[in-house]
């Protein structure tokens, strides 16, 4: 099979959505099928990629991690031509995934779009940010998946949401799978001792985008609550972005700057090594689709401490293989670092078990397999064209179809963002 995979962020940025492009199209090639990527081009993206075509891009919108790519139709019409694919994937609701539904009304190709984003969580990146812009933002989504031909939801919460919000295609619940066995190779004392990290310290890690909407104000407070009750411990955190600088400063100003390892983005089996240098992994992000990192660390045997949310639930079994826990407490959650950093070797080994037969359900093969499955069935679902329905006439008509659903799209989200009581949230 041929799939085109049409995205606003790819590499080398660091996030949920890269990194899901990535590990499937890395599998479906495995697995003897061709992947083109269509993505922006950002600062940093290699010299050398394997069928990728890089738009040209406005980087860093607002502040944020992501990018507004500038489409160019002929470089992309000529490119797309030539690859010929049998499917196209979506992974946003806006710009290039626009340009998806257009290739497809053009092609008459099937259109599967991945709702990989909360994205009225993020509307603090745009001016005048209000509960209005955030019905804007459901409402367009929402929209959007009802143009495609399927919707894949990376987790049972997601597809629940979606369903409240209308969703009438086929929709297939798949999440972003892990290479298990990557993980479980990471050596966790050697990444120790690089980092001058003792051997008996209770290590906490978070990995991932630093972002105010990872809900890390809160998680910073409730780790250092944990570290001001345990001497030993000490907090790893891996990534980057605008919320770093408030982290370092909460650890200072609380006396525990040399206990706050702060090592940025991390690649290749450095990633895998942290994972199994951590004796536990804190998580609060309240606008996942999926615990991506979640399984990761789990497919390290490294039990998960976590706020109960959407893509969280599917991954943490409380009291199994980490806590989950149910409200907003930095206390509470000090507590269950505490209550895990008391565990006897035996307690321990039981939730390092748990976590990694956890991870299992989230390989990579079978998540890929489940995908392609569901895009052999949109790919049956769209009729092929006849004879008449050829002509240029009833391609341009066709085509200017699915121009008008794009635009009705947006202006009923418009409407309903303004007919909308500003105080009025509900999904």
């Amino acid at each position: 099979m041929k799939i085109c995979m049409l995205t606003n962020t790819f590499t080398p940025h660091v996030g949920g959505v890269a990194r899901s492009i990535s590990n499937f199209t890395a599998e479906y090639r495995r697995l003897g099928h061709q992947v083109l990527v269509v993505a922006p081009l950002f600062e940093g993206t290699p010299l050398q990629e394997q069928d990728v075509i890089r738009i040209p891009a406005i980087e860093h919108f607002r502040g944020s991690d992501f990018s507004i790519p500038l489409p160019v139709p002929g470089r992309l019409a000529a490119a797309l031509k030539k690859f010929a694919p049998d499917v196209l994937h979506s992974h946003h609701p806006f710009l290039l995934g626009d340009t998806a539904l257009r290739i497809g009304a053009a092609q008459n190709l099937p259109v599967v779009f991945t709702y990989h984003t909360m994205y009225e969580q993020y509307t603090h990146y745009v001016p005048a940010d209000s509960p209005r812009l955030k019905r804007f933002a459901i409402d367009l989504a929402s929209g959007y998946c009802n143009l495609c031909d399927g919707v894949i939801a990376p987790s049972d919460s997601i597809a629940r949401i979606l369903r409240q919000r209308g969703l009438k295609v086929p929709m297939e619940v798949i999440p972003t799978g892990v290479e298990v066995e990557y993980f479980v190779r990471g050596d966790g004392q050697a990444f120790r001792r690089d980092q001058g990290i003792p051997a008996d310290a209770f290590l906490v890690g978070h990995i991932g985008r630093l972002a105010p909407e990872k809900n890390l104000n809160f998680l910073s407070n409730a780790v250092a609550q944990f570290l001001l009750q345990n001497e030993k411990a000490r907090f790893l955190v891996a990534g980057d972005g605008p919320s770093a600088p408030e982290i370092k400063r909460l650890f200072e100003s609380l006396g525990l700057g040399s206990r706050l390892d702060f090592i940025g983005i991390l690649k290749g089996s450095d990633l895998a090594n942290a994972y199994q240098a951590m004796d536990v992994f804190v998580f609060a992000s309240q606008s996942e689709t999926q615990g991506l990192v979640l399984a990761e660390a789990m497919a390290a045997s490294t039990p998960v401490v976590a706020l109960d949310a959407p893509g969280v639930r599917e991954v943490v079994i409380d009291h199994r293989n980490g806590r989950l826990l149910f409200q907003e407490d930095a206390k509470e959650f000090a507590a269950a670092l505490s209550w895990m950093c008391s565990l006897t070797p035996a307690e321990r080994r039981n939730f390092e078990e748990a976590a990694r037969e956890t991870a299992n359900h989230f390989s990579m093969t079978r998540c890929a397999h489940r995908a392609l499955k569901f895009y052999n069935a949109m790919q049956a679902k769209v009729p092929s064209l006849k004879s008449i329905e050829r002509s240029h006439w009833a391609i341009a008509r066709h085509r200017i179809e699915i121009e008008w659903e794009i635009m009705r799209n947006i202006a009923a989200a418009v409407s309903d963002s303004v007919r909308t009581p500003s105080g009025n949230n509900s999904p």
